[in-house]
């Protein structure tokens, strides 16, 4: 059972959807806007986290379609928006800005990583990520909920990478609708956790209707 009241939290909001994720073409760091539809996303999933959760702090990817996304949340809930660029998706490298289809025809195959076209490799994301959320995780207070919104290859990559699984977890992990997000939670207040495991994922890919 969790003591509500002393729970330390942490949410990893995916932002809302872009006219890219629509196409399914991948974004990776290329700056994008949110859609239309990816505001009302926002704006629904703001809504939710600021009625279910007393959130105290935001943290954002510095990208521009996170940081709309995370506008929404300080709009709902008063807390201003920390942006760290750590917290940014892949960079995707040469294939930015193409579709499945289309990376297959140029690269033969999905690449396992995209350093040798330009971009990153997953543990790289994975390191990065991680780091970011271990520094918020090191300074959430009893009563805390800090609300990350990020991207969701990364918050796969790095939530496993932060909880000290394998890589290999990562590909059984389903992909993160847009503004879904991932509830971690602190054991120290939570009964009946191990010591050696300091957090856990309590929920995973949460979302809010749109209106």
């Amino acid at each position: 059972m969790v003591d509500s009241a002393q729970a330390r939290r942490i949410l990893l909001l995916r932002h809302g959807v872009t006219g890219w994720n629509a196409d399914g073409r991948y974004q990776g760091q290329t700056d994008i806007e949110l859609a239309e539809t990816g505001h009302q996303q926002a704006k629904a999933a703001a809504h939710a986290l600021g009625t279910t959760y007393a959130v105290t702090r935001i943290v954002s990817s510095d990208l521009m379609r996170t940081q709309q996304t995370a506008a929404y949340v300080a709009e709902e809930t008063g807390r201003e928006v920390a942006l760290d660029p750590r917290l940014r998706e892949v960079c995707a490298g040469e294939a930015e800005g193409l579709n499945r289809a289309q990376i297959l025809d140029r690269f033969g195959e999905m690449p396992a990583s995209w350093e040798p076209y330009g971009g990153e490799s997953w543990p790289t994301v994975a390191a990065r990520f991680s780091a970011a959320v271990n520094d918020v995780a090191q300074s959430v207070a009893p009563g805390e909920t800090v609300v990350v919104v990020a991207h969701g290859g990364a918050i796969r990559q790095g939530v496993a990478a932060f909880l000290g699984w394998d890589a290999s977890v990562v590909a059984t992990l389903a992909p993160l609708p847009n503004c879904s997000w991932i509830e971690l939670l602190a054991s120290d207040t939570a009964h009946g956790l191990i010591p050696s495991a300091p957090w856990r994922l309590a929920t995973y890919a949460t979302g809010a209707p749109i209106s």
